[in-house]
């Protein structure tokens, strides 16, 4: 069963600021607010100040990096982004249920990678969900169920599982190997469930998103 998710942390990239309902909601209200490098830039002009920046410093501004030193960790690691070193950092001090923000709309490439590396984070045993400006990417591994509405769109993202079935969703899934056979999927009523063996990533998109 995938429970109700309340993240006890949240975590802004550098990509596209958001502007859409969902995020701004728990960029508002985030419990414990990480922003990655050069997202503070942003950040700070919509008069929020992050408990934590962290990056290795190659894109906050200079007058930034000198105004909020004291709360800067600067890691010069290059084998991973700043996504992961924030997660990293949040796994480090106990906080294993991480909203991320701002995670897409800039480099697609950038973009690609992010959502890719929730499946890496699962497997650490750490719930990432990411929030973008149009609907919601989580990481699951198998048997899930999700709740939903009549109508709402649905992708499968597949790494790896096997055994794929569905229920409540418009079109039977399958073991598909290629991204683009699992979108465009839809929900037939309030709650949709996936049978699987292995890792996937369910897509939900806005609008009307009900609390999960």
């Amino acid at each position: 069963m995938n429970q109700k998710f309340e993240n006890q942390a949240v975590v802004l990239a550098n990509g596209s600021f958001p502007q859409a309902p969902m995020p701004l909601k728990l960029l508002s209200s985030a419990p414990y607010l990480v922003a990655c490098d050069g997202a503070t830039n942003q950040l700070v002009l919509q008069g929020i100040t992050p408990n934590l920046i962290i990056g290795d410093g190659d894109s906050i501004s200079i007058e930034n990096r000198k105004r909020y030193q004291d709360i800067f960790l600067q890691i010069a690691d290059q084998e991973t982004n700043d996504l992961t070193k924030a997660i990293n950092y949040l796994e480090s001090i106990g906080k294993t249920k991480i909203a991320v923000l701002g995670a897409t709309g800039g480099r697609d490439d950038h973009a690609l990678g992010n959502i890719s590396l929730l499946i890496e984070y699962l497997q650490r045993g750490i719930e990432v969900r990411m929030y973008t400006d149009h609907g919601i990417f989580i990481p699951l591994n198998g048997n899930q169920l999700l709740k939903s509405h009549n109508g709402q769109q649905v992708s499968i993202f597949n790494f790896g599982a096997t055994n794929f079935e569905s229920i409540g969703l418009k079109y039977p899934i399958y073991d598909f190997n290629n991204w683009w056979q699992g979108t465009l999927n839809e929900a037939l009523c309030d709650e949709f469930s996936i049978l699987a063996t292995g890792n996937y990533i369910v897509y939900l998109a806005y609008p009307e998103l009900k609390e999960i």
